[in-house]
């Protein structure tokens, strides 16, 4: 019985990493979407003011 229960925790632990660790991957490749359709913009930003505009509208929307 408690084998059973250190499997549960470890498997609780390890669920928390992976959604901890591919939250920050989902918003990493939405800054990068959202830096490549500001290039197509009719005055295109430098890829540094492209990265912090898209950051703030990202945190914005959450």
């Amino acid at each position: 019985m408690t084998i059973k229960n250190i499997l549960i925790v470890i498997f609780i632990f390890v669920g928390f990493y992976v959604i901890l660790d591919f939250r920050d991957h989902n918003f990493k490749r939405a800054i990068d979407a959202c830096i490549a359709g500001s290039k197509k913009l009719d005055q295109p930003m430098t890829s540094k003011e492209a990265k912090k505009f898209c950051k703030d509208q990202i945190m914005k929307e959450k």
